[in-house]
């Protein structure tokens, strides 16, 4: 595969950015969500409580199918030591995940592998420093069940782990992020330290 460099800051992360939104934007009309995606998203849903459930939230991700996501906390751990997998199946705080499916990322990675010209098949291929905002970006602090995550009108904002970075929420689950947006397809998947809801798109925290 041909060697990509990123700079982590400055032009040459802005440059990628820029790339990253313009790649979403363009295929966001051929978005589609794994059959196996939805069907594990319907196994996986609490929607009748807030109740704490039984297992942490990497463990749910691992159990049910979220093998990109749970390959993006292990790969940013590994390269940034960020800790995000101790912290998400050991922790004792609570955190609100918007957990994006496979499929999701497998759009992502087609769409950087036409814009850039060069395979993009794994998170792994992207650098660390920025799969550790994405996946920031995708955490907000707190037990947060779709009740208070969904406005009954206009748009709620919710404030993410990654510092001074924000997206907002309509009364109908669409979310809008700085350089992209997404739709809740699911929501008030409960773990014992924290509510997943489940997403179709990446988000992006990067203005182009």
């Amino acid at each position: 595969m041909k060697q990509i460099t990123f700079k982590p800051l400055g032009s040459g992360f802005r440059m990628f950015a820029l790339l990253f939104f313009v790649a979403i934007a363009a295929t966001s009309c051929q978005k589609q969500i794994n059959t196996n995606d939805e069907a594990m998203a319907s196994r996986s849903v609490e929607m009748a409580s807030n109740k704490p459930g039984n297992s942490p939230i990497a463990q749910v991700a691992i159990d049910n199918g979220f093998t990109q996501l749970v390959a993006a906390l292990m790969y940013v751990d590994e390269e940034l030591n960020a800790g995000l997998v101790n912290l998400f199946m050991n922790g004792k705080d609570q955190y609100t995940v918007f957990a994006p499916t496979d499929a999701a990322f497998q759009n992502l990675y087609a769409a950087l592998t036409v814009k850039l010209g060069t395979p993009i098949d794994e998170i792994t291929d992207l650098p660390a420093t920025l799969v550790l905002d994405v996946l920031k970006y995708h955490v907000t602090g707190g037990r947060r069940a779709s009740f208070s995550v969904l406005p009954k009108k206009g748009m709620r904002e919710i404030t993410t782990l990654l510092p001074n970075a924000t997206f907002s929420v309509s009364s109908s689950g669409m979310i809008t992020a700085v350089g992209s947006t997404a739709q809740i397809t699911a929501a008030d998947v409960n773990a014992s330290n924290g509510i997943i809801h489940i997403i179709d798109e990446v988000l992006l925290p990067i203005v182009p």
